[in-house]
């Protein structure tokens, strides 16, 4: 299992975006990593807004993709997933629910406006205001 020096050196790739590690967090007997994204909405607006993007997943799932020099989530904590090349979607045009990775996803509004993405196997528990404030997204 990679450690927190492991996570803060590299970056994750998620739905062809890069987050950056912010912390590890116990919830309901769980190991959580926690990974955050700002980015700007739509740059063909005249004033674009920043998006606040957070991604939570069990730290047993993460794994370093050596030939790709990146982190990656692997169900198996072992094998990193074969990568797909995907067009960016917006955002707040994304599907709600999808699959990623070989993973089923949700995202959920999150507090303060951002966007929160989590296993859908651990959707009920952590996209909560319980979970959110178990795990330090504020």
């Amino acid at each position: 299992m990679l450690t927190a020096s492991d996570l803060e050196i590299n970056v994750l790739e998620f739905r062809q975006r890069s987050f950056q590690f912010e912390r590890l967090a116990d919830y309901e007997g769980t190991d959580f990593a926690v990974f955050s994204r700002t980015e700007t909405e739509n740059e063909q607006k005249f004033r674009p807004q920043l998006i606040h993007l957070k991604l939570i997943v069990p730290q047993s799932w993460l794994v370093y993709d050596e030939a790709n020099d990146l982190l990656a989530v692997s169900k198996d904590g072992s094998t990193a997933p074969v990568r797909l090349m995907e067009p960016v979607v917006e955002v707040k045009a994304d599907r709600p629910e999808f699959s990623e990775q070989g993973v089923g996803w949700r995202r959920a509004p999150g507090p303060s406006g951002s966007f929160v993405y989590a296993p859908a196997e651990f959707a009920d528990l952590v996209l909560s205001p319980d979970g959110f404030a178990a795990l330090g997204i504020a």
